[in-house]
């Protein structure tokens, strides 16, 4: 009969501390008890892409549930970006993002149709990959100094390619020339691909890419790296400099890969996700598997991306106002 007392009121015990318990919580404790999309601002395929399958395979793993990439892509990433602020905030869907969620506020401005900053809630920074900058070996430079020296000396006939207006290869190089107070040429393209085979054939004198895009032309000789730009030295390319060793700090560009959720989620389903990517990306398989793809892991705290994003925001925001550039 005792037993049967105790059952009893342990039972409603909890029925009364799950009446009190705040909604957030009472869907955080039972998060996540069905499939979870995965928002990716751009079509199949692609580093952004494969990076949002990873953080999906790496999540599924850890918490025991579904999380199936939903491919929208289009608008410069905003299509997909302002289905992910429009979705309901449950935890049910979330996004992947890159670079061009912190470009966008500055080149759009009021035609964005989201709010960078407070349309979303950061999760996690999964990685970053610096760009690295190299000349055709046609170009008589071998290295930063001479780069400059040459460029200074013949203003607006040295020119570089990107994907783009407003990409992050084109924002680069005019960061570089604000810094270092050179006149270079940009030439758009409409994709990455081409503008790679055109550097190789001499069309132009030098370029931004990724380090894992440029590693294997660097090494056979086909093009010459001077400097990347992130803090530190690339794995892949130990013998290269930074910017800041080669004696022009303040050109860091690399772009940046995370994960965001919808505004209003509840803090604990945010806090769950992170916790399970920053795991994740510290350590283990998923690591080993972004520095094999020439990734720097990272693995951040919902905090610590949020702060990164609006210094982003506001590097790139001064970036394209001093350069005058307006989006295509």
């Amino acid at each position: 009969m005792q037993t049967k007392r105790r059952t009893f009121i342990g039972q409603c015990a909890g029925l009364a501390l799950g009446a009190a318990m705040p909604i957030g919580m009472a869907r955080a404790a039972q998060y996540p008890d069905k499939t979870v999309r995965i928002i990716i601002p751009y079509p199949a395929g692609g580093a952004t892409d494969n990076l949002g399958r990873l953080a999906g395979q790496a999540l599924q793993q850890a918490l025991g549930q579904s999380f199936i990439a939903d491919n929208k892509g289009g608008g410069g990433t905003t299509i997909g970006t302002r289905a992910l602020a429009q979705s309901a905030p449950d935890g049910y869907t979330i996004g992947m993002i890159d670079s061009s969620f912190t470009i966008n506020p500055g080149l759009l401005g009021s035609r964005l149709t989201y709010d960078t900053l407070k349309d979303f809630a950061p999760v996690s920074l999964i990685a970053t990959a610096p760009f690295v900058l190299v000349v055709h070996p046609s170009v008589p430079v071998t290295d930063l100094a001479s780069f400059l020296a040459r460029a200074k000396a013949s203003p607006g006939t040295m020119a570089y390619g990107s994907a783009g207006v407003g990409s992050g290869p084109h924002l680069a190089g005019e960061l570089l020339a604000q810094q270092a107070g050179i006149d270079v040429r940009h030439i758009p393209y409409k994709g990455g691909g081409t503008v790679i085979t055109d550097l190789l054939g001499g069309q132009f004198q030098f370029a931004f890419a990724t380090v894992p895009t440029l590693a294997e032309h660097i090494k056979s000789g086909r093009l010459r790296a001077l400097a990347v730009t992130s803090a530190h030295r690339a794995p892949q390319l130990p013998d290269v400099p930074t910017f800041t060793e080669a004696g022009l700090p303040g050109v860091d560009t690399s772009p940046l890969f995370g994960v965001i959720a919808p505004a209003g989620v509840p803090s604990p389903i945010i806090n769950q996700l992170s916790t399970a990517l920053q795991s994740s990306v510290r350590r283990g398989e998923m690591n080993a598997k972004l520095t094999t793809m020439g990734f720097e892991p990272v693995g951040s705290t919902p905090g610590e991306f949020a702060k990164r994003i609006r210094d982003e925001v506001s590097k790139w925001e001064a970036v394209i106002r001093k350069g005058k550039i307006q989006p295509e």
